[in-house]
């Protein structure tokens, strides 16, 4: 295998932080309305006590008399303002026109406000397969980078559909999650185009920037609505967007055939470290085509319904607390835009971080077979779901305690990173030949959450403590019922439908490349086949990060 000589900034590099910006303006798009939508609407029912006005569920009066309220409000800054500091253009627009701005707010009832957050997810499982499929025909380039930027000039839209009607504004976040849904499952293809194997676990670690998107997007939106308006942020979402997918023209091919302006070394490195893998992919095509899928024995499968059981229940714990995170902080404690931004996003910064060292410690059990594999993914799914389920459940006990909200909540947001190596990961362990086909299957369902959750959350309302308290304890509910169940019934073990037989020993294989067995230095097909199967369960477990 030919040695890649330095050459300055490679073509691999470029193409790393290129992808890492695009799942970051992934989640950008399906994120924005989260927090927008706390300054977009009316202020809830107030209560006055003297002259200040009080709309948030914890309000409490330090002293008597309107001169103390007044004082405590002006010192902490907690009450939201709806006080634009910048005009948009759409308020300009509506103003020529002699239509009314809604100043005060948009008057969409909680079951409303549900429908637009759960709307991004309703058709967004359609394309997770099709993906995947579109980037082999036409590319990753263009499936990946159309994908992001047509959501992102969708977001040019928004403002003025929310003044138009909130229908409207609903079918547009629904074309949004349609269309974003093809941007995951076209990048694994681009890595086998572009990465050799023993560098693939380092480039999907380019999956994090969704992750670091909502942790630094959060903060980010909420100063962008207290310094200009509301509108601003899908400006932003629009303009940044289309700065990435100018980069991502320039710099991004589908092979370093295609490239340009690739150095000639790190050409010929490439193509000579896939040479090997091309002939073995088509060796294992050409045994599958043999074969076929077994739909039947996957789709009765125990184990891939106990894990797609357990990713249901993260999920839905997730994305509760993803999505109603903003309006949780702002309707119960109180905070302004900029720290309920700030709250919202610290949380998956934290989820991030620890999926990572627990992804280390579950490595560390498994090369020095100190656990089982099943007895790693359960753990990480206690961790996932009970536990989870466990903070959840205390968040539902505290009340107005903003602090011990705060906690629980981040740390509920944070053990659920132990899914990369806990459920997600036992895709791989259970059919390695199957896992791409069972990761589509299972993120088809496991999406629902997604706008189930929010419709629930509209319908049950999202202004009282007890209100929030029944929220939180369906969620926790969930999350420890999924992670019992799958505690109980979990099984990585490589099942009997995977039939494959140069698979038929994977378990044995990786425990030996874990231990850096010598003979893969002297027979490199094998170590470029526990590569792949490396690479294939980080891909999977850095997907949900």
């Amino acid at each position: 295998m030919a040695k890649e000589k330095e050459v300055g900034i490679s073509a691999r590099s470029t193409l790393w932080y290129l992808v890492f910006v695009g799942f970051a303006v992934n989640y950008m798009i399906r994120i924005n309305t989260n927090i927008t939508i706390v300054a977009m609407i009316k202020q809830s029912e107030t209560e006055f006590v003297g002259e200040v006005k009080v709309d948030y569920a914890c309000y409490a009066p330090i002293g008597n008399g309107s001169e103390a309220l007044t004082t405590q409000t002006e010192g902490s800054s907690l009450l939201r303002s709806r006080e634009s500091r910048v005009i948009s253009p759409e308020q300009l627009l509506l103003t020529l026109f002699n239509l009314d701005p809604q100043k005060e707010g948009f008057d969409w009832n909680d079951y409303q406000q549900g429908l637009i957050l759960g709307a991004f997810y309703w058709l967004h499982w359609i394309t997770q397969i099709p993906g995947g499929i579109l980037a082999r025909r036409y590319g990753t380039k263009l499936v990946f980078g159309a994908s992001n930027v047509i959501g992102c000039w969708m977001c040019f839209l928004m403002p003025i559909a929310a003044y138009w009607d909130y229908r409207v504004l609903v079918v547009l976040r629904v074309l949004q999650g349609l269309i974003c849904g093809l941007a995951w499952p076209a990048m694994h293809h681009m890595a086998g185009q572009w990465i050799p194997p023993n560098e693939r676990s380092k480039f999907v670690t380019a999956y994090l920037g969704s992750s670091v998107g909502v942790a630094l997007n959060f903060p980010l939106f909420g100063f962008i609505i207290s310094w200009t308006s509301w509108e601003y942020v899908y400006h932003f979402c629009g303009i940044f967007g289309t700065v990435w997918y100018v980069a991502w023209l320039y710099f991004v091919y589908d092979s370093p055939a295609e490239h340009p302006r690739i150095h000639a070394n790190e050409r010929k490195y490439i193509e000579s470290s896939l040479g090997i893998t091309a002939q073995s992919a088509a060796r294992r095509e050409q045994q599958q085509q043999e074969q076929g899928t077994p739909w039947r024995k996957i789709i009765l499968s125990r184990a891939m319904w106990m894990t797609i059981i357990a990713q249901w229940g993260g999920i839905w714990g997730l994305f509760t607390l993803m999505t109603q995170a903003p309006t949780y902080f702002n309707n119960v404690h109180g905070w302004n835009i900029e720290m309920t931004g700030l709250l919202s996003g610290i949380p998956h910064l934290c989820r991030m971080l620890f999926a990572y060292v627990f992804s280390i410690v579950g490595d560390h059990l498994l090369k020095h077979e100190l656990m089982s594999r099943t007895g790693v993914r359960k753990m990480g799914g206690t961790l996932c779901c009970v536990v989870n389920g466990i903070f959840v459940f205390i968040l539902a006990s505290s009340g107005c305690n903003s602090l011990m909200a705060t906690i629980f909540l981040t740390l509920a947001t944070t053990v659920h990173g132990a899914v990369s190596t806990g459920p997600l990961a036992n895709l791989v362990d259970m059919s390695p030949r199957y896992a791409g086909i069972l990761l589509g299957f299972s993120g088809m369902i496991t999406v629902v959450p997604g706008f189930v959750s929010p419709i629930i959350v509209g319908m049950l309302g999202n202004h009282t403590v007890e209100q929030w308290r029944i929220i939180f304890l369906i969620t926790s509910g969930t999350l420890i019922i999924c992670g019992l169940l799958y505690m109980a019934f979990a099984d990585s073990t490589l099942q009997p439908w995977n039939s494959c037989e140069d698979l038929s020993s994977v378990h044995d294989d990786e425990l030996k490349g874990l231990k850096i067995s010598p003979l893969n230095a002297t027979f490199p097909e094998k170590q470029e086949a526990d590569d792949q199967k490396e690479d294939d369960s980080a891909a999977l477990r850095l997907s949900s990060v």
